[in-house]
């Protein structure tokens, strides 16, 4: 066999290119919706203070592998981050194991550029106004990938932490920090939530009526009320329709006791045979829970890469 390519998170942040990223996960999205990929719903191994949750999945001409990542929500605060994990390739004709590689900042980048085309197929083409509600590691790859999305003219960053905010505004000219998230909703055309909230981060009544409201957060950061809204009179677009059916980790938990088959699929909007708003009056609504598609997508651009770049440590197996 030949040797295992180990990468680190430096050596993924030299490889992954976000317009190619982007690209990889369109298709990968449509091959899942079209049933070509053999992904079962993530599992995960509980302790008194968080979870590893294990992602396995295949994806014919993209890869053959698994995530392994630990949600620690107690980390928050410290230097050890509230997610980490380590993404395996392997061969698919064979087994043999091909590649282990740091899954923290492909883990924050996927996330982010997949709420970015969510945006992109789910808010109005005259979306001006977005707001971004956490200013965390996923906060700031949302601000990295919302840009170009819509002509912004105002663009709203709202933290727990009002600091943290102004931290992040900075670094982007057009943007500015605001010192509630009510304050950063009300009005937007886009509403994007980054926390890691347990329950609803945000009021109904602040929404705008044709607004696009995105969360990637594993808690159930949406409204009830949003979720009804947007079942009722929108459009709800999700990675892949078991995030209903699924409890938590695997589903999500704005989306149980809703009827997975009135939802949108990612890949079915991508190829075309769905649309991601029907009008310029209705709510809509993405809900990521993260998917082993998007993440094999991500290592095999990460590992086709650092191999012609000649990164990373090879050891034997």
């Amino acid at each position: 066999m030949a040797d295992l390519v180990v990468l680190s998170r430096d050596d993924v942040a030299r490889c992954l290119d976000p317009s190619t990223l982007r690209e990889r996960l369109t298709q990968a999205f449509i091959a899942f919706s079209d049933g070509d990929t053999s992904v079962p719903p993530r599992m995960a191994a509980s302790t008194p203070d968080g979870f590893l949750g294990a992602m396995p999945g295949f994806v014919p001409g993209v890869g053959f592998g698994l995530k392994a990542v630990t949600v620690f929500a107690g980390n928050h605060g410290t230097d050890i981050p509230s997610h980490q994990g380590l993404i395996a390739l392997f061969d698919p004709s064979n087994g043999s194991p091909v590649a282990v590689m740091d899954a923290s900042l492909i883990t924050e980048v996927r996330t982010a550029l997949c709420a970015a085309i969510a945006v992109d197929l789910g808010a109005r083409r005259d979306a001006t106004t977005v707001a971004v509600v956490g200013a965390g590691a996923l906060g700031h790859e949302h601000m990295r990938r919302l840009q170009g999305i819509r002509p912004w003219s105002d663009i709203r960053i709202a933290s727990r932490t009002y600091a943290n905010a102004e931290a992040l505004a900075v670094q982007y000219p057009g943007s500015r920090a605001v010192v509630s998230f009510e304050e950063a909703v009300r009005n937007a055309d886009v509403v994007c939530l980054c926390t890691d909230a347990e329950g609803a981060v945000i009021d109904h009544s602040w929404l705008a009526p044709a607004v696009h409201v995105s969360s990637v957060g594993r808690g159930a950061e949406i409204p009830a009320a949003t979720m009804d809204a947007a079942m009722a009179d929108g459009v709800v677009i999700v990675e892949w329709r078991g995030a209903a059916v699924h409890a938590p980790p695997a589903g999500a938990h704005e989306l149980q006791g809703h009827d997975p088959a009135a939802m949108v699929e990612m890949g079915e909007i991508l190829s075309g045979s769905a649309v991601g708003r029907k009008s310029d009056s209705g709510i809509t609504v993405y809900k990521s829970t993260g998917h082993a598609i998007e993440d094999l997508a991500a290592a095999r651009l990460v590992l086709d890469t650092a191999v012609a770049k000649g990164l990373g440590t090879r050891a034997p197996v």
